[in-house]
């Protein structure tokens, strides 16, 4: 089984080489990682060059240039590891908020489903105490929202640490993914419930990122929430596979 996987990246050069090691040392055999970077002024592309050359066949980058965003990051990691081959696709977060340590419990999930998401909000799930009432009201209420425009089952819709099947993202289908904000993460929830893909949540410990600043913003937030009825436009009409 080839596992891969995917790290959207901008300026994360302090966090890249710990969390590739950190990585590495897991019990999942022949882990691979594919490193998506969008331009990062801090060299973290550069970097991701030159660790890939010294661990062939153990880190692919992916260099994006033009429109950046999450979204677009993503759409194109995850058409890059299928094209490598992937059996399962990790997508992770860079900056240590997702621990590594997790990958395995996620991995081992797809036994009996087709989608495995490590949630904050279901029991046994928690979130770092630094966030504060503000913060995680925010994280609530979002999620709270998305569950109710868009008539979710899934507790955590905005959360971006998740392993997928391989056929799992073929019949979504990357290409036909428009947004290009956190809702994003939505926005391939909504697709998997409508088209009746075993989605599973393990609870994990949602760390403050360690190195460097988050890029999640109140305004980022909003937009993300504004997107939410653009996304049940364009997806309402999907139906569970034949």
């Amino acid at each position: 089984m080839k596992v891969i996987v995917v790290i959207p990246t901008y300026n994360e050069a302090s966090n890249l080489p710990p969390l590739l090691e950190a990585l590495w040392a897991l019990p999942v055999p022949g882990l691979q990682v594919l490193v998506v970077d969008d331009e990062s002024p801090d060299g973290t592309g550069r970097l991701a060059d030159e660790l890939a050359s010294r661990t062939p066949g153990r880190l692919d980058v992916l260099h994006r240039h033009g429109a950046r965003g999450l979204g677009l990051a993503y759409v194109d990691g995850f058409k890059r590891a299928l094209e490598l081959g992937a059996d399962v696709i990790v997508q992770m977060d860079a900056d240590f908020s997702h621990s590594p340590g997790d990958v395995p419990k996620l991995v081992d999930g797809l036994k009996n489903a087709d989608v495995v998401i490590g949630s904050r909000y279901v029991t046994g799930g928690s979130v770092d105490s630094s966030w504060g009432f503000g913060r995680s009201a925010l994280s609530r209420s979002a999620n709270a929202l998305a569950r109710t425009t868009l008539g979710l089952k899934t507790h955590d819709a905005t959360a971006g640490f998740r392993a997928w099947r391989r056929q799992a993202l073929e019949a979504i289908d990357p290409g036909r993914i428009r947004s290009n904000g956190y809702h994003f993460q939505v926005e391939m929830v909504y697709i998997s419930e409508k088209l009746g893909l075993r989605i599973v949540e393990v609870p994990i410990y949602f760390a403050d990122r360690q190195v460097g600043h988050s890029k999640m913003s109140l305004k980022v937030k909003i937009d993300g929430v504004v997107g939410l009825l653009r996304v049940w436009h364009l997806h309402r009409h999907l139906r569970p596979r034949g």
